[in-house]
């Protein structure tokens, strides 16, 4: 498996799972834990998991990149 491969399937996993409790936790506290939570529940995690991982794939190079500046930063002068 290539590294991209790798990078893209973490990608789908990472942010499926994101959306899958995030949109369970705000839609329960929003509507309450119901039967009509369960289909608000499904909808709201179709609509965010693909906006999710679409952003995770340009927001995720910008934070490795931003993480690799800051540790750069705080070693010390050798």
């Amino acid at each position: 498996m290539t590294s991209k491969t790798h990078a893209i399937l973490a990608q789908i996993f990472m942010t499926g799972m994101m959306a899958f409790f995030m949109t369970g936790i705000f839609t329960g506290l929003h509507g309450g834990l119901s039967l009509l939570w369960l289909g608000a529940w499904g909808r709201a995690f179709a609509a965010a998991w693909p906006v999710a991982f679409v952003l995770s794939m340009v927001i995720a190079p910008i934070g490795i990149k931003a993480s690799g500046a800051l540790l750069a930063r705080l070693q010390p002068a050798k």
